[in-house]
């Protein structure tokens, strides 16, 4: 069984509570949403990021699906803080030192805002005087908060994070905080 969700902002990628110093801080976990058992993520999400998670009851697809290894394309919308030329992506299609590794070659394209999009509570954080602009990044990595600090080294920092895509499979028609089940 694979199981594709929609994850909100601010939702750990985690069963099981999520520990917090002040307990009315604490965020809603996987539990709160998916109610089957014995389902393991391949793969992480970032809490401050939304989109794609896959699930599986599979121990040899959650492996090949979180492993680098076997290089499955992880396909992103990232809203960033600024309006880059085409040249001014040049870096992250080269791959961008990041000090403690340098990123692989990435596919870059400016993209318009997604059609669908879904409203993010709490809403970004937005500058009259500084513009935003939507990219599409493909990556076979994974590193932690490797988009991110991408776009933060080419001066263009990363508003909002959406996971599109892993391999084939997409968020397409899940609504967020919502998910959709293959059984194969």
């Amino acid at each position: 069984m694979i199981i594709l969700f929609n994850k909100p902002f601010n939702v750990v990628c985690q069963f099981s509570p999520h520990d917090s110093p002040n307990p009315n801080n604490r965020h809603p976990t996987l539990k709160d949403f998916i109610n089957i058992p014995n389902v393991y993520a391949a793969g992480r999400l970032d809490t401050d990021s939304e989109g794609l998670l896959i699930l599986t009851d599979d121990g040899m697809l959650q492996h090949r699906l979180s492993d680098p290894k076997h290089k499955e394309i992880k396909t992103y919308w990232v809203q960033v803080e600024g309006a880059p030329s085409d040249d001014d992506l040049l870096p992250l299609r080269k791959g961008v030192d990041l000090s403690d590794f340098v990123t692989k070659p990435a596919q870059v394209r400016l993209m318009d805002e997604p059609e669908n999009l879904w409203v993010r509570n709490p809403t970004i954080r937005l500058r009259k005087a500084i513009p935003t602009s939507w990219l599409e990044i493909k990556i076979s990595e994974g590193k932690n908060r490797q988009v991110r600090r991408m776009t933060a080294k080419i001066g263009l920092p990363t508003l909002r994070l959406i996971r599109y895509a892993i391999g084939n499979y997409t968020i397409d028609d899940i609504a967020v905080g919502q998910l959709k089940v293959i059984v194969v």
